[in-house]
């Protein structure tokens, strides 16, 4: 195993400790790719809310108690891929088979999910422009802010968790 620096998720993300996002490790350049002969396993901090599904998934491949927190040889290629591909963010996790295995597909459709008290999960073909029409992201999952605290706008930070920030249901 190598590290290199460069189904519906639950409704409450896991707790991030306070603070976490002025880490150095969460900056938006940090790049993390954790390989073996048979899958590559890319991970961005910066757009990592903590939703858990990897821990709960695969707790044997991923694990925030050990460093390094992701261990590619503990699992199997397919769960690997299975595991992130319920991760809301993709730029969190991404993987690429290096077994003739397959890839992680790229959905037909876009959706939109409203998150109980929290982000908008996007899936999809999705391309994110900035004001000034350059795009800003180009990924298959993304997780965007709605409660206006996030300090990665338009991506999601796990602040509404900070704020508050509640959801109300609005007439049908």
């Amino acid at each position: 195993m190598t590290e290199r620096t460069s189904g519906l998720p639950h409704d409450e993300p896991d707790e991030a400790p306070e603070g976490f996002r002025e880490q150095p490790r969460y900056a938006p350049t940090v790049q993390r790719v954790y390989a073996d002969d048979r899958i590559e396993v890319t991970w961005e901090p910066a757009f990592c809310i903590h939703v858990g599904e990897c821990l709960r998934g695969l707790p044997a491949v991923f694990d925030t108690r050990r460093r390094p927190w992701i261990i590619v040889d503990n699992g199997s290629p397919g769960e690997i891929g299975e595991v992130i591909q319920r991760c809301p963010t993709g730029g969190a996790l991404h993987f690429r088979r290096l077994d003739g295995g397959p890839q992680e597909p790229v959905p037909e459709e876009t959706t939109v999910q409203e998150r109980p008290n929290g982000p908008l999960f996007v899936r999809g073909n999705v391309r994110i422009f900035g004001q000034d029409r350059t795009m800003v992201r180009q990924d298959t999952r993304l997780a965007l802010c709605r409660c206006g605290a996030s300090a990665n706008k338009p991506f999601c930070d796990g602040s509404h968790r900070k704020v508050g920030f509640r959801t109300t249901r609005g007439p049908a």
